[in-house]
């Protein structure tokens, strides 16, 4: 039973990249709600069989309780409706934290994992490619490409947390499909995420590959150059082929950070603001944003913090930002290329909640679920975990010195 709950986590870590893609509607919803939710009906006779449950780390405690948290908050919510569909999807998203703990033994496990996300990125890719190229959108006259059932801002942003978990592969991999699978990832990503026009999926794209550049620099430095030599040509291509307008909308980027609204983002935050106000504490209950904010049933809060606290009050916040600084921690707890590459996919993460509503999101919990994990893996098997994610730097400059020294 545990392998196949193996298998079946893999298969749901690789489906969140491009989930919405294949909705089949009430009362199935998305494929990873599907395989989320199978995943749950062979983990349970599986630890049942083995008689015995992984202890919960500090992560797990903390994510549980703030669960908890916003289960409580139907006493108070002010959409009491809302918030019995939120305790649900929460649940739905955050319990890959218990499966990924519980299910994944090794380092090699981790790897698996990482491979199973970045294959799934090469697949909302691929998808935002094909809506590119497809007849209606060239009819439409699109200047916003995605894959078919998400959100532009949605995809670059799941698009951008795949670019280090690829430089960390292409580091650490040693057979060539699974390197091809790495290092093709990265240009592929990067011109989806252009197709998007999206501006906060830019930058946060910056970020993302520049840490790439540095994990990859330390030990693979002509690959960097190469990349840099090619990007004028991609440049290029792109200029000829993307439609201008959508390059217009991305050099926007400067005067929407000077002066601009942010697109309307502006106007919501200070509507959840004076929402946030007027229950400190508590706040208005889980899924309540909208109501509390007096906006459209169509808009969200664009902003992670603004949504906690407004659902949530400060306690759901404190408990919000220690699951954060446990992630952080577990962070620090690896070394090499392995700390360098979740270290940068948190620092993605972090510049993408500022301007999206990311809490509500199963890749949030992913991010959150592998980095305990590769923490928990670094105390119990520090050598296995070197080894399987080794730091070539490192071993360069030792066998330099060793040779001076001879």
């Amino acid at each position: 039973m545990r392998k196949a709950a193996w298998a079946l986590l893999l298969l749901f870590a690789f489906t969140i990249p491009w989930e919405y893609s294949l909705d089949l509607d009430v009362p199935l919803g998305n494929v990873s709600r599907i395989v989320g939710l199978i995943l749950l009906l062979v983990a349970i006779p599986a630890v049942l069989q083995a008689g015995r449950v992984r202890t919960p780390g500090p992560v797990q405690w903390m994510v549980l309780a703030f669960y908890l948290w916003f289960c409580c908050s139907y006493f108070w919510t002010i959409e009491p409706v809302a918030t019995l569909v939120m305790m649900r999807a929460y649940f739905q998203v955050m319990m890959v934290v218990w499966m990924v703990w519980e299910f994944a033994e090794s380092p090699r496990d981790l790897r698996s994992l990482l491979r199973a996300y970045v294959a799934g990125s090469w697949v909302l890719a691929a998808l935002t490619l094909a809506n590119f190229a497809s007849p209606e959108a060239i009819a439409a006259g699109q200047i916003r490409f995605a894959a078919y059932g998400q959100d532009p801002n949605d995809v670059a942003r799941f698009l951008d947390l795949g670019f280090p978990l690829a430089a960390l592969l292409l580091n650490s991999e040693s057979r060539w499909p699974a390197r091809l699978l790495a290092l093709g990832y990265l240009p592929l990503g990067l011109v989806a995420v252009v197709l998007t026009a999206s501006r906060g999926g830019l930058l946060a794209a910056v970020v993302a590959l520049a840490g790439c550049g540095i994990l990859l620099s330390r030990s693979h430095p002509r690959t960097v150059l190469a990349g840099l030599i090619t990007l004028p040509v991609l440049a290029a291509v792109l200029w000829f082929k993307i439609p201008h307008e959508t390059f217009e909308r991305l050099a926007t980027i400067p005067e929407q950070l000077m002066h601009g609204g942010l697109n309307q983002r502006l106007s919501i935050w200070t509507a959840g603001w004076h929402a946030f106000v007027q229950a400190l504490l508590l706040g208005t209950g889980a899924g309540s944003f909208v109501s509390a904010a007096g906006l459209s049933p169509i808009d969200t809060a664009h902003n992670t913090v603004l949504a906690i606290l407004v659902s949530g009050g400060l306690c759901a916040l404190f408990l919000a930002v220690a699951i954060l600084v446990l992630a952080a921690r577990s962070t620090l707890q690896t070394h090499g290329p392995l700390q360098l590459a979740l270290g940068t996919a948190l620092l993605v993460w972090a510049v993408t909640a500022m301007a999206s509503t990311v809490e509500e999101s199963r890749t949030t919990w992913l991010l959150i679920a592998l980095i305990a994990l590769a923490g928990r893996l670094a105390v119990e098997e520090p050598e296995a975990l070197a080894e399987c994610f080794p730091d070539h730097a490192r071993t360069v400059g030792f066998e330099a010195t060793w040779e001076q020294t001879a």
